[in-house]
């Protein structure tokens, strides 16, 4: 499994580059990267392909992360 994701976020233009998150953006897109090249240069084609970046009052920001691993618990169900 890839370690790395690469995210691409689109930004209103009103939001400053460093306050651009998952949590503010206006859209999102997240994809596994192998590497931190391909991280970037899949995040990049990953939005284009949507037809997220550019346009008026808003910019792409694409970072690249580490996945983390989240241990799924099973819980009991009672029927």
């Amino acid at each position: 499994m890839p370690e790395l994701l690469a995210v691409a976020l689109v930004c209103a233009t009103t939001l400053s580059s460093v306050d651009c998150s998952r949590d503010t953006a206006l859209d999102i897109i997240v994809a596994p990267a192998h590497s931190a090249m391909e991280c970037l240069m899949h995040a990049q084609a990953s939005a284009a392909s949507a037809g997220l970046p550019g346009g008026e009052g808003r910019y792409l920001k694409v970072t690249c992360e580490r996945r983390t691993k989240l241990a799924a618990v099973a819980e009991p169900v009672d029927h």
